[in-house]
């Protein structure tokens, strides 16, 4: 199904629900991923800037003989950018040897300089940034904009903003479990059955701001596919993990974009499904019985606060 599902963003835009995620893929990796993931039907590819392989990933795109037009493609700008928005825009689309991209995205809502120390917020905040990233939409090099990782209390500062003339087209959050913690950071965006963010959505919603879940498949220290309500529901549908927690997210309105380099996942996950209200339902509770954040920024300032348990 995950080629007949799409979500519409406050521009009219469509944004497949189901993409690939390139987070920790190496460019030597990532090419042939993007490639098999093309041919097998996806159209929503997801990079950074700073994950290093937007080379990789837009000559895929390029080599894949299909339409620019049909591919729906994201990248980001990285912290060290905010205060130089069109130079981030302008280093990543070089990267990428393309004209434009679908959905340029506020990584995260902390600028920070060349030495990757955050800037005070008299100096420089996300607001500013916020602020340089509109004009972009008239340069006809991205066609929407959005954020990432961000909680409820900072996309609030952001639409109260007087500089802020259009609301994110999306909030990205990453979505997987990982079970060392750092110390000196805050919540930050999570999407998974442990850790739903139902508050979030709710305001998000609200606001017409699309949500993308990020990895929702587990990190290599914390399997959420392991856990046994997941399992035992896939064994109940016949289906992987994966494929249920894809669904999850998507059933929840949520687009995903679960990263993998090996081919035989790649197309395995792109098999999404409906599961029955009930079950829907029950995935949706599951974290009333055991409730996992993961801390993941690697700078050890505090960035996210917690929407909901």
């Amino acid at each position: 199904m995950a080629t007949g599902r799409y979500f519409t963003l406050n521009t009219g835009t469509k944004i497949p629900a189901f993409g690939l995620g390139t987070w920790r893929s190496p460019s030597r990796e990532v090419y042939a991923a993007v490639t098999a993931a093309l041919r097998h039907g996806y159209r929503h590819i997801d990079t950074a800037l700073i994950y290093g392989n937007e080379t990789a990933v837009g000559q895929a795109i390029r080599n894949s003989q299909i339409p620019r037009e049909q591919i729906f493609l994201t990248t980001k700008l990285w912290n060290t950018y905010h205060n130089k928005v069109s130079r981030g825009i302008e280093d990543s689309l070089k990267h990428l040897g393309l004209d434009y991209v679908d959905l340029y995205l506020m990584h995260w809502p902390v600028s920070m300089d060349k030495d990757n120390k955050q800037l005070p917020e008299s100096e420089w905040d996300f607001v500013k940034t916020w602020a340089e990233m509109q004009k972009l939409i008239d340069t006809g090099l991205v066609k929407a904009i959005g954020v990432s990782n961000f909680s409820t209390k900072y996309l609030q500062r952001l639409l109260d903003a007087e500089s802020t003339k259009l609301v994110p087209v999306a909030n990205q959050g990453i979505s997987f479990i990982c079970i060392s913690r750092m110390t000196g950071a805050d919540k930050l965006v999570e999407l998974h059955p442990l850790n739903p963010q139902h508050e979030l959505l709710k305001f998000c919603a609200e606001h017409r701001i699309h949500v993308t879940a990020y990895s929702p498949l587990g990190s290599n220290t914390g399997h959420l596919q392991e856990e046994p309500s997941i399992k035992e529901m896939a064994a109940k549908y016949n289906k992987s993990a994966a494929q249920v927690l894809i669904s999850w997210a998507i059933q929840r309105g949520t687009s995903v974009i679960p990263k993998s380099v090996t081919l035989p996942r790649i197309e395995q996950n792109f098999q999404d499904f409906v599961l029955e209200e009930a079950d829907f339902e029950e995935l949706n509770c599951v974290y009333r019985k055991k409730s996992v954040r993961v801390v993941v920024p690697q700078w050890g300032v505090k960035v996210f606060d917690t929407d909901d348990n």
